[in-house]
């Protein structure tokens, strides 16, 4: 079920769309305020933000940006303002739609339901386009073929990578360093391993804090590499 807060300071609007809503089978909870509204949508979770312009306290605008600086759900500004200013500023921030009072409580649960609708599907590309490996603080993208450590994007070259998303794509398995050209560089290593070891080497360079003392790829003396988790 999905969740939506509703920023309102005028009671009847607020329980208006709340009983709409509520009908309509979404959870719904409230708030009177600005500074407690972006309280709530800060520390809560929430599918969804239905938000008034002019409140007590901390004004829409202030919570739309803060809200969109850390969260990526659907917010709809609500306001008896009808300048073209407000809603550009308002949508400048973030926001995802504008209405203007009064409107009737079935167009907000219509707009509701497709702002969640257009934003699952989205989410649901983004998860099927982007396959991610995330391992304590390194995240390498094989979609993007990108690497970050820490939140710092670091560069590979396309062995590189290939050889650190293949790693970490099976933790704690052991790996000669046969087994890694013939996987890597798609061929038998013919007697020319070493360059496995020099590209274990560059890796190292780049995703650990002391690569004398690996913390991810781990060196098994006499067998080959692993990388730990």
């Amino acid at each position: 079920m999905s969740k939506i807060l509703i920023v309102e300071d005028e009671d009847v609007i607020a329980d208006l769309e709340k009983d709409y809503l509520e009908l309509s089978g979404f959870q719904v909870e409230l708030a009177a305020d600005g500074n407690k509204g972006l309280q709530k949508a800060l520390e809560e979770d929430f599918n969804l933000l239905i938000l008034d312009l002019m409140l007590p306290g901390v004004d829409g605008f202030e919570i739309c940006k803060q809200v969109r600086a850390v969260k990526n759900m659907p917010i709809i500004m609500v306001s008896a303002k009808k300048d073209d200013i407000d809603k550009i500023r308002g949508l400048g921030l973030g926001a995802d739609d504008y209405m203007t009072k009064p409107f009737s409580p079935s167009e907000l649960v219509a707009r509701v339901k497709a702002h969640l609708t257009r934003y699952e599907r989205l989410v649901s590309s983004n998860a099927r386009e982007n396959s991610v490996i995330e391992i304590r603080g390194i995240k390498i993208d094989r979609t993007a073929r990108r690497v970050w450590v820490n939140g710092e994007e670091k560069n590979f070259t396309s062995r590189e990578f290939d050889l650190l998303a293949f790693l970490a794509e099976n933790p704690n398995h052991v790996y000669t360093k046969e087994e890694l050209f013939r996987e890597i560089w798609d061929m038998d290593s013919v007697g020319d391993i070493a360059t496995v070891t020099v590209h274990i080497k560059k890796i190292r360079e780049k995703i650990e804090f002391n690569s004398a003392k690996p913390q991810y790829i781990e060196t098994i003396w006499g067998v080959g590499y692993r990388f730990k988790v």
